[in-house]
C-alpha cells in the first residue's frame, strides 16, 4: 500500500503507459500558456463564426433575378463598350410588409415609382443618370412575369405599369427595347429599404429654393437647408403636389437632387471605408433589396461599390428622358424624338451627351428645383 503523498502525486501526474517513465509535473508557466492558447483559439473561432453569421445574414437579405434567364440571352442588345456599366435603379412603391406603415394607399400591387438608368463610362470617373417619367406611354415587349407566365406585348401603356404587371425583369427588357442599351445590372429598393439607408447614414441634407407646402399629405418645409431622416426623405422624393409645378416631371427633379445629396453624404462619411458604418448601410439596404443575379451577394455588391468610388456626385450629370405631352391625353407624356434617340446613342457608345439631347418639350419642376445638380449643402 502506498502512502497518501504518493497517491496524490500519481493523480497529479496521471497514468503512465507501460514501460514509460512518469511525466514530470507541468510548471505554472506551461499551464498559463496552454490556457492562453486555448483562449486565443476560442476567440479566433468565435470571430470567424461571427463573420460568417454576418456574411450569411446580409447575403440572405438579398433577393435576385437572373436577367438572361428571365429575358432570354438572345433577346437582349449587345454590349457596345466593354468596360462601361449601365445600371437600372428602381424604386418600388409596394405597400407590402413594413412598407405599409410608411405610406398608406393602394395596396393592390406595386409600381416602379422611380426609374433611373445610370451610365458609368469606361474608367468610372463620372456618371450620367437618366430618369424615365413614370407616366410615359411606351410599347411594352412580350415578357414573362415573376411566375414564368407570358405577358403579351402592348402599345401605349404607362411605363410604371410594366412593373405591376410583369415585374422587374420586364422593366429591364422594356428599357433595353426603348434605348438599345444593354442593362448590366439592376437594383430595386422599396420604401422600407430607402428609409433604412437614410437612417443608417444619420440623415441627408437638402436645400430648397422655395417652400414645400405639404399639399395632399406631402412634406412641409420652408425654403432653405434641412436635414431629413428616413421618413421625411421618403416624403421628399415622393412629393408631387405643393412644390414646383406639381407634376410628376417636377418630382423627378426632387428625386435627382436627393440622389446626389445622398451620394455626397456617403462620400463625405467615407461610408465605404468604415467597416462599422458599412455594415449598418449594408444591413439596412439589403433588407429590402432585389438585384440581378450577378450582384446578389455581399461580395459582389461590395466590389461593385468599391469600383464606383471614383465617381464624384458633384460632377454626376442628371437628365430627364426627353418627353412631350401626349396629344390624346395631356396627363401622359410620350418619348420626344429626335432628342431621345440622340441621348441613347451617346450613352450606348460612351460619348458625351449633346446639349440638344437634353431638351425636353415637356418641362417639369418649375422654380425651386435643383436639377441636374444641386449646390453642396452644409451638414447639420
Amino acid at each position: 500500500m502506498t502512502s497518501d503523498s504518493t497517491a496524490t502525486t500519481t493523480l497529479q501526474e496521471g497514468p503512465s503507459a507501460p514501460g514509460r517513465a512518469p511525466r514530470p509535473p507541468r510548471s505554472r508557466g506551461s499551464r498559463i500558456r496552454r490556457v492562453l492558447a486555448w483562449s486565443a483559439a476560442v476567440l479566433v473561432l468565435g470571430a470567424a463564426g461571427t463573420g460568417w453569421w454576418v456574411y450569411s445574414h446580409l447575403n440572405g437579405n438579398i433577393d435576385s433575378v437572373d436577367l438572361n434567364q428571365a429575358i432570354g440571352a438572345d433577346n437582349r442588345p449587345p454590349k457596345v463598350v466593354k468596360n462601361a456599366q449601365n445600371v437600372l435603379v428602381l424604386g418600388s412603391d409596394s405597400r407590402a410588409g413594413a412598407n405599409g406603415d410608411l405610406d398608406h394607399g393602394d395596396v393592390s400591387g406595386a409600381r416602379s415609382d422611380t426609374a433611373m438608368l445610370v451610365h458609368i463610362p469606361e474608367g468610372r470617373a463620372r456618371a450620367t443618370a437618366v430618369s424615365i417619367p413614370r407616366d410615359t406611354l411606351i410599347s411594352r415587349p412580350e415578357c414573362k412575369d415573376k411566375d414564368g407566365k407570358s405577358v403579351s406585348a402592348a402599345n401605349r401603356v404607362m411605363f410604371n405599369s410594366v412593373y405591376t404587371l410583369a415585374g422587374p425583369a420586364c422593366v429591364v427588357k422594356t428599357v433595353e427595347q426603348m434605348s438599345g442599351i444593354r442593362v448590366d445590372h439592376f437594383v430595386e429598393v422599396d420604401f422600407a429599404g430607402f428609409k433604412g439607408l437614410v437612417d443608417a447614414l444619420g440623415g441627408v441634407t437638402v436645400t430648397l429654393d422655395q417652400p414645400m407646402t405639404g399639399t395632399k399629405g406631402g412634406l412641409k418645409l420652408d425654403a432653405g437647408t434641412h436635414r431629413l431622416d428616413g421618413t421625411a426623405s421618403l416624403k421628399f422624393v415622393r412629393t408631387r403636389y405643393g412644390y414646383g409645378d406639381g407634376s410628376d416631371l417636377g418630382r423627378i427633379g426632387l428625386q435627382q437632387q436627393f440622389m446626389l445629396a445622398m451620394l455626397s453624404e456617403i462620400k463625405k462619411q467615407d461610408a465605404l471605408g468604415n467597416p462599422a458604418r458599412l455594415y449598418k448601410l449594408a444591413d439596412a439596404g439589403t433588407k429590402s433589396l432585389t438585384t440581378d443575379s450577378d450582384l446578389a451577394s455581399l461580395t459582389a455588391l461590395s466590389d461593385f461599390a468599391q469600383s464606383m468610388k471614383g465617381v464624384d456626385p458633384a460632377t454626376m450629370e442628371t437628365i430627364m428622358l426627353p418627353v412631350a405631352y401626349d396629344k390624346v391625353d395631356r396627363n401622359r407624356v410620350v418619348v420626344a424624338e429626335p432628342q431621345a434617340s440622340q441621348l441613347w446613342d451617346a450613352l450606348r457608345s460612351d460619348q458625351k451627351v449633346p446639349a440638344a439631347a437634353k431638351d425636353s418639350p415637356a418641362k417639369g419642376g418649375g422654380p425651386g428645383t435643383k436639377s441636374p445638380a444641386p449646390k453642396p449643402s452644409p451638414s447639420s
